[in-house]
């Protein structure tokens, strides 16, 4: 896919929309416009909204075992162009080609779990307490899904929202991130090669504002599942109640990487190198900050600005690449700016700092920091980039507290052979998820989701599906 003709349509009830008002797409490692995607008004959104509520009746009393069967007609058609998408996810997002491969292959699992997952929504018969009673609970789809994703992991993290949605019997309205709609187009050839029926799922792009306005607006639909900026999340929590809206939100992060003295340290060193630096530090899940215990940190610190040192920068195309673009001009000043702060406040530079040149996208070198002030930006505030600030902590108690110093509780990560600290630090740490001697902890069975800040409730797993689903409990009077 290439050149500024290339103009891609949405995809609404069952059908493909001529493109209208397109939006450009950038490549963030050209800044060149390479591709165009249709946009639609407000009110074609509150068409969708309508035809989802349509469809629903009779998507929702489809057998799990044959929505099941669509979602992983999904995964096999995914997985059958994830080359091809996966060139889509580098030339729109930036990151190195391998990133976008392994992205895809998580989607197709992704899908591939809810297909199962469809058949397994349990119910429960409750013993009574009246002879004259019985009491059943069930569980039944929401309604109408409004799904926002974000643009660094634009179709992973769509996957999250759309495949447990539809297994549950939702219907949704999908509304990638503007600077990512190409693999959300490549996610609706899928859906419809895989023959959905009508209305079930749509896509819709265009103004943020009025796109989110409409769904929070609308009493059609239901529930709104977003990830994206703790600053968003906020204003979509405000804008639900006139409806009283449910949502999933899965907002910043801030997450800690602690290193004991007891760690193997070539794996922590190389576990923290894939913590910071994946995606090019675009990860709400990115570690942010590392503490590592002052008996090693003379050999941990060297070691952890070497492995910087040598990771390759460029777009995301080219051969052995692992740092890629920032995904814009704003995104690149802000770490520039986190980089002036902390160095304004005594932050020693060890690698990296600066722009690269090598090509003119939005590039940075991968930067480690270290002899940080406990109130540097970047130890407050989530730097969406290749930059990672180095303490020194003596005590677990102290680190402990440290790392909970934040409003967020996305991740958390640490490095020890300590059974009995490591169970310490799962209870300790305030954390929706927490990698032991693990820095790549996200997996299609298992829940993920913030505490504090970072977000309401959780996706993938059984929770994933749950958030879908309403609970009712019948009690039925018969005679004793």
């Amino acid at each position: 896919m290439s050149g500024n003709t290339d103009i891609r349509r949405l995809y609404l009830n069952g059908r493909w929309l001529e493109p209208q008002d397109p939006l450009p797409v950038t490549n963030p490692a050209t800044t060149e416009v390479f591709a165009h995607v249709g946009t639609v008004p407000r009110e074609t959104v509150a068409q969708a909204i309508q035809d989802a509520a349509a469809a629903w009746p009779a998507w929702r009393n489809t057998p799990g075992r044959d929505r099941g069967r669509y979602l992983a007609g999904i995964a096999d058609i995914l997985e059958r162009r994830s080359e091809e998408i996966a060139h889509t996810i580098t030339l729109e997002n930036g990151k190195p080609l391998p990133q976008s491969r392994g992205e895809v292959a998580m989607t197709v699992d992704h899908f591939r779990w809810f297909a199962g997952e469809a058949q397994r929504i349990y119910g429960r018969v409750v013993p009574q307490q009246a002879g004259s009673k019985r009491h059943l609970v069930i569980r039944s789809p929401i309604g109408v899904v409004g799904a926002i994703p974000p643009w660094n992991f634009p179709l992973v993290l769509a996957a999250r929202k759309v495949a447990p949605a539809l297994a549950a019997g939702c219907p949704v309205v999908l509304k990638p991130a503007s600077a990512t709609p190409l693999s959300a187009v490549m996610l609706a050839e899928a859906v419809d090669e895989a023959k959905l029926p009508a209305g079930v799922f749509q896509l819709v792009v265009g103004s943020s504002s009025q796109i989110g306005a409409e769904m929070l607006g609308n009493p059609l639909c239901r529930k709104i599942s977003f990830t994206g900026s703790t600053v968003v999340g906020k204003q979509l929590i405000r804008g639900a109640a006139d409806n009283v809206t449910k949502l999933s939100l899965e907002m910043g992060g801030h997450a800690p990487v602690i290193v004991f003295d007891d760690a193997d340290l070539d794996k922590a060193v190389q576990g923290t190198i894939i913590a910071k630096f994946r995606n090019t530090g675009q990860s709400c899940i990115a570690a942010n900050r590392v503490y590592v215990q002052r008996s090693v940190a003379d050999r941990f610190i060297p070691a952890l600005v070497d492995a910087a040192r040598q990771l390759k920068v460029g777009p995301g195309l080219e051969e052995g690449v692992e740092i890629g673009p920032l995904i814009d001009e704003p995104s690149l000043e802000n770490a520039l700016k986190h980089l002036e702060d902390a160095t304004g406040r005594g932050a020693q530079v060890l690698c990296g700092g600066k722009r690269w040149e090598g090509a003119p996208g939005y590039f940075l070198e991968p930067t480690v920091l270290a002899d940080m002030s406990d109130q540097a930006l970047c130890m407050r505030e989530e730097t969406f980039a290749p930059v990672l600030p180095v303490c020194v902590f003596d005590e677990e108690a102290e680190v402990i507290r440290k790392a909970n110093d934040t409003r967020y509780g996305l991740a958390a990560y640490a490095f020890t052979r300590d059974l009995s600290r490591s169970w310490r630090l799962a209870e300790g740490l305030e954390a929706g998820t927490i990698g032991i001697n693990d820095t790549v902890p996200a997996t299609s069975q298992c829940p993920f989701g913030g505490l504090k800040e970072s977000g309401w409730g959780r996706e993938l797993g059984v929770e994933g599906i749950d958030a879908y689903l309403e609970t009712k409990h019948i009690s039925l009077g018969v005679d004793a």
